[in-house]
């Protein structure tokens, strides 16, 4: 399904098109910390501490990757307290929450149908 270009920069918007921005965009959201930021994030401001503890695997380096393209894309806020040590939080924009209904699915989707999914070796 393609949708026509709501910014007048392109033609039409066709994720299956290999030089469409859709798919920086789905390249994001597909990822499996960047869905998994996202839905720890839906319940309110986190910190770094907070999320990492929560995400458990994530290293320091992938989540701050994580956080900053999704910040980048206009799906999480940074703020930055004034305080010593550092007091930095992570909320969702508007954005943000507007897709946490759809990644909320995919990880209950998950969840309820891993044990039809072959083990992976």
């Amino acid at each position: 399904m393609t949708m026509r270009c709501a910014t007048g920069e392109h033609d039409r918007h066709d994720v299956y098109s290999a030089l469409c921005p859709c798919r920086d965009v789905l390249d994001l959201l597909a990822n499996k910390w960047s869905t998994l930021a996202i839905g720890a994030l839906e319940d309110g401001p986190r910190r770094f501490g907070e999320l990492q503890r929560q995400l458990q695997g994530v290293s320091p380096k992938v989540l701050t990757q994580t956080l900053r393209r999704l910040e980048d894309a206009g799906f999480v806020d940074r703020t930055v307290y004034p305080a010593v040590p550092l007091h930095v939080e992570y909320a969702l924009t508007e954005l943000g929450r507007s897709v946490t209904v759809p990644l909320g699915m995919l990880r209950s989707w998950v969840e309820r149908h891993l044990h039809e999914i072959p083990a992976r070796s």
